[in-house]
């Protein structure tokens, strides 16, 4: 016997709603900071570590923080604390001993570093960095990632040292250290300076070109300037067989790619919030 067909139910249907999708473009190139060679990272950390100590670099700050505490408990807890901070407070008015000031040791070298993502950002907004170092534990790594393209707009090399932060933190006396910019206007590490720079690698960036450059003239820069000094004593002829030359031989331009579509849903799994409003119930 075939089973009877069942009557539609009578309840009211509820219309689905149309997912919301957002496109958004991504990028199709891959930029990371170049990778360091070990005898180079150990060569930078141990000059910034000679450097910092010859100058005496660090910040000082008050260990002996009040914490806060509930109203109630504060003058039982200030009675307590009277007698037991008599004998300390005359000890130290009987030595004499003075208190080291709060705040940055040497202040004229503290301003010629920057210290910090938003620090050695600003900085290099204003073209005022010769070299930066960041460090390569950072989590994200969208932190710092920036930087790459900003430095090499600017013409300043930086580069990724790992560890950064483990051995120079400690010697300045702070938590972590990201990012570390050394200003134009350095005078107590220059020869810090100078020595690192020579190490730093190439950043490549496919739509900026590589501006850095040394301290000093390279045996190429001066093998171009003679090269344009013989192209001005020739006739106007050698000069243009000449640009040909350069023409040819000079790499093409930058192959561009297209940009890719990415489709993002937002709130997949339909989760709400809870009203504002609305006290929650027990």
């Amino acid at each position: 016997m075939a089973a009877a067909p069942q009557a539609p139910s009578r309840g009211s249907v509820r219309k689905t709603r149309p997912v919301t999708v957002k496109t958004s473009l991504n990028n199709p190139y891959t930029i990371c900071w170049p990778e360091l060679d070990r005898e180079h990272t150990h060569f930078i950390l141990q000059t910034l570590e000679d450097g910092f100590q010859a100058v005496g670099l660090r910040k000082m700050e008050d260990k002996r923080r009040k914490k806060t505490m509930p109203c109630f408990k504060k003058q039982s807890q200030e009675n307590c604390s009277l007698g037991a901070d008599t004998g300390e407070n005359q000890k130290e008015r009987e030595t004499g001993a003075k208190q080291p000031l709060l705040g940055w040791t040497p202040v004229h070298v503290r301003k010629q570093l920057a210290i910090g993502v938003n620090e050695v950002t600003r900085a290099l907004e204003r073209s005022d960095l010769l070299l930066v170092l960041v460090c390569k534990s950072v989590k994200p790594a969208l932190i710092t990632s920036h930087l790459i393209q900003l430095s090499l707009s600017r013409a300043v090399p930086a580069c990724q040292v790992p560890r950064l932060s483990e051995r120079i933190a400690p010697v300045i006396g702070l938590k972590c250290v990201l990012a570390l910019g050394f200003r134009k206007n350095t005078v107590d590490l220059t020869d810090q300076v100078c020595a690192i720079i020579p190490r730093v690698p190439d950043l490549s960036v496919p739509w900026l070109p590589d501006r850095t450059e040394g301290p000093g003239e390279t045996i190429e820069t001066t093998a171009l300037e003679d090269q344009d000094r013989e192209i001005l004593e020739t006739s106007f002829e050698d000069l243009s067989k000449h640009k040909r030359r350069l023409a040819e031989a000079q790499p093409t331009s930058v192959a561009l790619q297209p940009l890719k579509i990415k489709k993002l849903i937002p709130n997949p799994n339909k989760k709400r919030k809870p009203p504002k409003n609305k006290k929650a119930t027990k």
